[in-house]
C-alpha cells in the first residue's frame, strides 16, 4: 500500500503530532484510522449572534492594534483575513475557530451575518478540521504548529478553486506556483486600473474591467485556468469585498484609496483611525460587475487560450446548484465514505453551511450527502 508523505511523517514519530488545525479532506481511509484517534473532537456551537450595533466605529483601536508577525505566525490569501489577525480580532497565529472567524469579520467589517457563516463554512469544510473545530487561515501550515516553524506541507485556506482560485487580483494562478502570498506585480495593475478607470480609486467600475482583464489574462497564460462553481461566485465576491469592506465607513462611498488599499493588500494592516463600514454589508456589487463583461463559467482545456464553457457549473441564475454541487461533489469528493465521528461532524458543519445559505427561506432544500440525520 503506497503511503503518502504525511502520513509517513506522522507514523515515523508520534512525536509530530498531527495539528489539531490540519485539514482531514481528501486523506485515505488508512490515514484517517491513524489520525483521528489522536484528535479532540469538539462538536461546534451555533454560531455567533448578529451585532447590536452595526453602525461605523473606530476599529483600529486600542483594543486591536496592529501587530508584526511573530515567527510562525500564519497568513493567506484574504487580505481580510490576514488583517484581522494582525490587529487580533483573530488570534495572532493564524488559526482559529469557524464562531472566532464570524465574530471577527463582523467585529472588524460589519460583514452580514448570514454571509459570513456561509463562507466560514465553505472554508471550514473543506480546508479545516471539521474534528477539533479549528482552522487556518494561512497557505500552508507547519506539521507541528506555529512556534517553531516546521515542514510547511498542510495545507489552511489554499484548496485550489475553492476558497483560493485563478484570476485572482493580488495573488498568483496556482499553475504558476505561489498562489497565496501578496503578488506585488498584479498588485501594481490593480493601481494602474484605479488610475486608469477610477481617477485613483478602486471602485464598482474599475473591479468590472479588472475582473475581465484578469479573467482574459489567465485564459491567455493558463493552460489549466479553472473558472466554475465554486470560484466562478467568489471570483467575482472577491471584486466587491475591498469596496464593501476596506472604505472607511465615515465615507461608506464606495470609493478606496491606493494608500488604503496598500495597508490592507500588502501589509495586513488597517490604516491608522480606520471606522469600519456603517452598517451591515455583504456582496453589493457583484451584478454590476458580472454584467460589466458577462461571461459563463468554464474552463482551459489544457491549453492556453482553449477557454471551454462548462454548461454543468452554476452561475448566478442558478444558485442553489451552487450549494448543491459544493456538497454533493465537493465535500462529498473530498470526503467520499466518511465514519463514526467524522460523519458525525461533517454533518453538523454541513447544517451550519446550510443555516449560511438562509436554511428553508433560501429556497434550496438541504442536501444530505450522508443521509438524514
Amino acid at each position: 500500500m503506497k503511503i503518502s508523505p504525511l502520513l509517513a511523517l506522522f507514523l515515523a514519530s508520534r512525536t509530530l503530532a498531527f495539528p489539531s488545525y490540519a485539514s482531514l479532506a481528501g486523506l485515505s481511509q488508512r490515514e484517517l484510522e491513524d489520525i483521528i484517534p489522536t484528535l479532540q473532537y469538539q462538536p461546534p456551537p451555533t454560531p455567533p449572534g448578529p451585532l447590536s450595533d452595526t453602525s461605523a466605529k473606530l476599529v483600529n483601536d486600542k483594543a486591536h492594534p496592529w501587530k508584526p508577525l511573530r515567527p510562525g505566525d500564519i497568513r493567506g490569501p484574504c487580505p481580510g483575513l490576514n488583517t484581522l489577525a494582525s490587529h487580533g480580532y483573530l488570534p495572532r497565529n493564524g488559526i482559529a475557530t469557524p464562531s472566532q472567524i464570524i465574530t471577527a469579520v463582523q467585529e472588524g467589517f460589519n460583514m452580514e451575518r448570514s454571509l459570513a457563516i456561509f463562507v466560514t463554512y465553505a472554508a471550514h469544510l473543506v480546508d479545516g478540521n471539521v474534528i477539533t473545530n479549528e482552522l487556518s487561515i494561512g497557505g500552508k501550515s507547519p506539521l507541528t504548529g506555529p512556534d517553531p516553524p516546521a515542514p510547511a506541507i498542510v495545507g489552511g485556506l489554499n484548496t485550489h478553486a475553492v476558497f483560493e482560485g485563478d484570476s485572482s487580483m493580488t495573488r498568483a494562478d496556482a499553475f504558476f506556483g505561489n498562489n497565496h502570498d501578496f503578488n506585488a506585480t498584479l498588485f501594481k495593475q490593480f493601481v494602474d486600473y484605479s488610475n486608469r478607470f477610477g481617477g485613483g480609486k478602486y471602485n464598482l467600475t474599475v473591479a468590472g474591467e479588472l475582473r475581465h482583464q484578469r479573467i482574459q489574462e489567465s485564459i491567455a497564460t493558463n493552460p489549466n485556468f479553472s473558472f466554475v462553481s465554486p470560484r466562478f461566485f467568489t471570483a467575482f465576491a472577491e471584486s466587491v469585498f475591498p469596496i464593501n469592506f476596506f472604505v472607511d465607513g465615515r465615507r461608506n462611498d464606495s470609493q478606496l484609496d491606493m494608500a488604503t488599499a496598500v495597508s490592507f493588500f500588502r501589509d495586513s494592516r488597517m490604516p491608522d483611525d480606520f471606522f469600519r463600514g456603517n452598517g451591515s454589508r455583504g456582496g453589493e456589487g457583484i451584478n454590476d460587475v458580472f454584467k460589466a463583461y458577462p461571461i459563463q463559467p468554464g474552463y482551459n482545456a489544457g491549453k492556453i487560450n482553449s477557454y471551454t464553457v462548462d454548461l454543468t457549473s452554476a452561475d448566478f441564475s442558478s444558485f442553489c446548484l451552487l450549494y448543491i454541487n459544493f456538497v454533493n461533489q465537493t465535500i462529498k469528493g473530498l470526503y467520499p465514505n466518511p465514519k463514526g465521528i467524522l460523519q458525525q461532524a461533517l454533518n453538523k458543519n454541513l447544517d451550519l453551511f446550510y443555516e449560511g445559505l438562509g436554511g428553508v427561506n433560501s429556497g434550496c432544500s438541504q442536501v444530505f450527502p450522508y443521509g438524514q440525520h
